[in-house]
């Protein structure tokens, strides 16, 4: 047996042995490319590592100790005020706010993980106050910054075009940002109809008269008997929460996020840790026992796959597939496998890697056949992007560390079966509307 089909045929058994008997699959994954990297490709133990992915480690404990910080202090509750006057208090309009909010950081230039960084802790914080379904409010952040992956301005965006406009195939910057901000807008038009939008809509809720009807039991408004609105059971008075000294400084560093990965492309993982550590010294009672609502569970998960994930990449069994892929004597199909290729890998691993790898491979295809190259460079950049929902890959990852720590587990299981739902769909979708038809 190809020592290829090996290691695929050890990534499934890893989701299979987690699901049946619930071991944290990083543990798994990792413990795994330990004795498949050195047993099976005689790695040794620094190359094995060397798939670690740190970057998305520092992201995911800065970003949700700093969030931390500023649930302690109050700032979260204040971010949440000002949004709610700004929908002036419609609930139903919040998700969409969301949405929006992610998709143009994106489109500006933001990396999509820095964009739902910033969004989806202030997201997921209206999910738990508001009774919004947090699966819906994570999608709607997580579909919104994906909307803006390809414009001309974002980051994938201008990595696809360079590479397409140096291959010297036809190019359409336009038709590539369009499809994947419509295929987005169709999908969290699903997302908010199917998980309670059309209920919020018809209940016509607003945040005051939400929290006047008393707030939710076991919220963390009726743990402290206040609430962001004004009325609760538990305090019969209306508290509006003002900037202090900490809060100032948290939206303070909540800013300088956004301009450091807008304008100077600073890592916003260190960042976040920069500034949550400013406030731990600044103010160590609003920092206290924060570390232990850093979801090291989801730390351990995301990074432990995408250690696997990136030992495959480096022994070559990624570029097995491709190469078995240019084997195919019929374009279309050629074509969608490599959509389905894209999707799979980059629903654990970097899309801006599975992109540039995949591109170039698909490249002759384009040239040697009559496939429309517009439509199959469109469906390969939304099938690899789309799946970022899916809780190995950083977008998803923030959206469960960030969840409602009872509800952490509901939201993983959910977004896995979402997100691998769209590895099938997508490709399919994509594939049969961009290439299929022919129209490009």
């Amino acid at each position: 047996m190809s020592l290829h089909l090996i290691s695929i045929g050890v990534l499934a058994a890893i989701f299979l042995l987690g699901t049946l008997r619930k071991v944290n699959l990083g543990a798994l994954a990792l413990v795994a490319a330990f004795i498949v990297g050195t047993l099976v490709f005689s790695q040794s133990i620094s190359d094995v590592l060397k798939g670690f992915p740190a970057n998305l480690f520092v992201i995911l404990v800065g970003v949700t100790y700093l969030f931390a910080i500023a649930k302690n202090n109050g700032t979260v509750d204040w971010l949440v005020q000002g949004s709610i006057r700004a929908v002036r208090g419609h609930i139903a309009a919040i998700p969409w706010v969301m949405f929006v909010l992610s998709g143009v950081l994106v489109a500006l230039g933001a990396l999509s993980p820095a964009a739902v960084a910033i969004i989806a802790p202030i997201g997921m914080a209206f999910a738990a106050r508001y009774r919004i379904n947090p699966l819906m409010m994570g999608l709607m952040v997580v579909h919104g910054s994906a909307a803006g992956n390809f414009s001309p301005l974002g980051v994938l965006g201008v990595i696809t075009n360079d590479i397409v406009e140096r291959s010297g195939i036809p190019a359409s910057p336009t038709l590539l940002f369009l499809s994947n901000a419509v295929f987005n807008l169709a999908l969290a038009v699903g997302v908010y109809v199917v998980l309670g939008g059309l209920t919020l809509i018809r209940e016509k809720r607003r945040a005051g008269d939400d929290d006047e009807s008393g707030t939710a039991s076991g919220s963390p408004a009726a743990e402290r008997g206040t609430a962001v609105g004004v009325v609760t059971r538990t305090l019969p008075a209306t508290e509006i929460l003002t900037l202090n000294r900490d809060r100032t400084i948290t939206v303070l560093g909540l800013v300088g996020l956004v301009v450091g990965a807008l304008i100077f492309n600073l890592d916003i993982g260190l960042m976040a840790m920069s500034v949550a550590v400013l406030l731990s010294v600044l103010s160590p009672e609003s920092a206290k026992n924060v570390l232990s609502q850093v979801s090291w569970g989801v730390v351990l998960l995301i990074c432990g796959i995408v250690t696997y994930v990136g030992l495959l990449q480096a022994v070559g069994t990624v570029d097995f597939i491709s190469d078995s892929i240019a084997g195919i004597s019929s374009p279309l199909l050629a074509a969608l496998i490599i959509c389905f290729v894209g999707a799979i890998v980059s629903a654990f691993a970097s899309t801006t890697g599975i992109l540039g790898a995949l591109i170039p491979l698909a490249i002759p295809l384009l040239l040697s056949s009559n496939v429309g190259a517009i439509g199959v460079i469109a469906a390969l950049a939304i099938s690899a992007s789309v799946v970022d929902s899916s809780p190995f890959s950083t977008n998803g990852a923030l959206v469960v560390a960030n969840a409602p720590a009872k509800k952490q587990d509901a939201v993983y299981r959910q977004l896995m079966i979402w997100g691998f739902g769209l590895v099938v769909m997508a490709p399919l979708v994509s594939w049969a509307v961009l290439i299929w038809t022919g129209w490009w």
